[in-house]
């Protein structure tokens, strides 16, 4: 039997060389497995044949720095306070899934400084086959600093972490644009956590922070950002960046179904 891959979602948030490539693989073959969907433009071209709408926001929580999730059951300590600006759910009946989007977001002064995405897939027919997903590739093999699985008990979890430039004009984010808050095209250090629970939901979380707002003199020039290269002050971002990702999937905590 083939499995299937979930259609998970990766907004068109960022630029660069190949940095608007989704980050998860498309898988070729089979009836039943799809292509991943190329950016967020195709979230929405799609939304018009699955009726694309508002996520339910009772299905995820924000408390302070708490994220409270009720389909999967989790908790996670998130590393700012963020605002939750918008979301969306976009069903794939052929898939049997659908998929919950939330854009949350930490500014300053109406300046986005960290951006925190999460996008669960739910399996929507239990009769369906377990859900399953590929594994996380980075949009540059030199902007990528680390990439692993993190077992936490039964569960896995994959994480990389890269270098990215964030896109103020992508669609994705003009809902946050249009309540006047600037998103600048500075350069972001970007965390990834994936995991499937009991094959039956799929949890893509995002979070990424501009380089500028750690309080360090920085280079604006990617090159001094690359893995073999990467030293001083650019070091320092990316390893206190590393620790606050760690402390976040040390901090899942999931209950059972």
């Amino acid at each position: 039997m083939k499995k299937i891959f979930t259609p998970l979602e990766n907004p068109d948030i960022y630029v660069g060389g190949n940095m608007d490539r989704i980050s998860i693989p498309y898988r070729k073959g089979g009836v039943k497995a799809p292509f991943f969907l190329m950016g967020f433009t195709s979230l929405i071209c799609l939304g018009l044949i699955f009726c694309s709408r508002v996520a339910p926001e009772k299905d995820l929580e924000i408390r302070e720095k708490k994220l409270i999730s009720q389909k999967p059951s989790f908790t996670l300590m998130l590393p700012s306070e963020f605002q939750l600006m918008h979301s969306s759910s976009v069903e794939y009946p052929k898939e049997n899934s659908l998929t919950r989007s939330y854009f949350l977001i930490r500014q300053k002064e109406k300046q986005v400084e960290e951006m925190f995405i999460v996008q669960i897939a739910d399996r929507t027919n239990p009769q369906a086959e377990p859900m399953n997903t590929p594994p996380l590739r980075p949009d540059s093999e030199k902007r990528m600093y680390l990439k692993d699985k993190i077992k936490k008990g039964d569960l896995v979890v994959d994480s990389m972490i890269q270098l990215m430039t964030w896109n103020p004009d992508a669609p994705s984010l003009q809902p946050i644009a249009e309540k006047d808050i600037v998103i600048p095209s500075h350069l972001a250090v970007q965390g990834q956590f994936l995991f499937v629970y009991q094959g039956e939901h799929a949890v893509f979380i995002r979070y990424s922070k501009d380089v500028h707002s750690f309080g360090l003199k920085i280079s604006k020039e990617g090159k001094d950002w690359e893995r073999d290269s990467i030293s001083g002050n650019e070091r320092k971002v990316y390893e206190t960046f590393q620790k606050t990702c760690m402390e976040m999937i040390n901090s899942i905590m999931i209950k059972p179904l």
